[in-house]
């Protein structure tokens, strides 16, 4: 009979592609995922019977050692306290893009708002899910260029039932009519593609590797490409006093606002992340 403290030990040692402290984490989140088990039954060192069952340990270990994400491991992470399935077609949530879902959720709280959002470019599904789920007197509408990251979302969506609207669109094509006759829209919300391809040999390779580069990765030539089509489709969509909240590149902060100013506008503001980075532009939609 082997220990839970034994077995951590074990894990922590043969996972050498990490720092130490986020091996210790990574090894937590392994634990607590195939065999139920918590910090504290580590701490107390809790007997592991024989008759459990326990995963393939090797090959877990060589996938984690071979940079692939544990959330593909395990197939899921946490954002903004809900379980998302992931898969290789969509970008694992950051707690940065939680900062921007509670910015909309802050901003459109009281019931009576009634808000028409749309989240363009969806990917799990994780910013429209968990605005359905916490404005539920919200209409929530969300789009994706990718079938397969659209699969994923409407899984998720299902998983927790939340009413979204997925529809498939190309930010940089929007194709109308638009679904459900809908014209105008209370929010818009994006993470767009916004990392240049200058950046990426400063990105870890379980990045790069692993996920999918058309949600990451914009021409050098054009970093605010996805931008500028966001602010060009809210010019006209986006209704007089509407909002919107894009997620941003640290290093091009100025520039976006300005995309938004010349698009005439109003209030636009570019908002820190909790590490003090920009990370946020919001604008307030004005008539043309």
């Amino acid at each position: 009979m082997t220990s839970a403290r034994q077995l951590y030990k074990q894990l922590t040692q043969r996972i050498d592609a990490y720092p130490p402290k986020e091996t210790q984490a990574l090894t937590f989140m392994l634990l607590e995922h195939y065999m139920r088990l918590r910090n504290v039954d580590v701490l107390v060192d809790r007997p592991i019977p024989d008759s459990q069952v326990q995963p393939d340990w090797d090959n877990i270990v060589a996938r984690l050692n071979g940079n692939e994400p544990i959330q593909h491991i395990i197939g899921s992470t946490e954002f903004c306290g809900l379980t998302f399935q992931v898969s290789a077609s969509v970008l694992i949530p950051r707690p940065e893009t939680e900062e921007l879902v509670r910015l909309v959720t802050r901003d459109y709280a009281e019931p009576e708002d009634k808000p028409s959002i749309l989240d363009i470019g969806t990917g799990s599904g994780c910013i429209a899910i968990v605005l359905a789920r916490f404005l539920p007197h919200a209409t929530v509408h969300a789009w994706d260029v990718s079938d397969e990251a659209l699969s994923v979302a409407r899984e998720n969506a299902r998983q927790l039932m939340a009413d979204v609207h997925f529809d498939k669109q190309d930010m940089l094509n929007v194709s109308f009519p638009l679904p459900d006759a809908i014209q105008k829209f209370d929010c818009i919300v994006s993470n767009p593609p916004y990392v240049t391809y200058a950046e990426a040999d400063h990105m870890r390779p379980n990045v790069l590797r692993f996920e999918p580069h058309e949600a990451l990765f914009v021409e050098d030539s054009d970093p605010l490409l996805f931008y500028k089509a966001i602010a060009d489709f809210g010019q006209h969509h986006l209704k007089e006093g509407g909002r919107c909240y894009v997620e941003i590149n640290e290093h091009y902060g100025p520039e976006t606002c300005r995309v938004f100013e010349e698009r005439n506008y109003q209030e636009v503001e570019i908002l820190k992340d909790i590490h003090g980075k920009n990370r946020f532009v919001r604008a307030v939609g004005s008539k043309l």
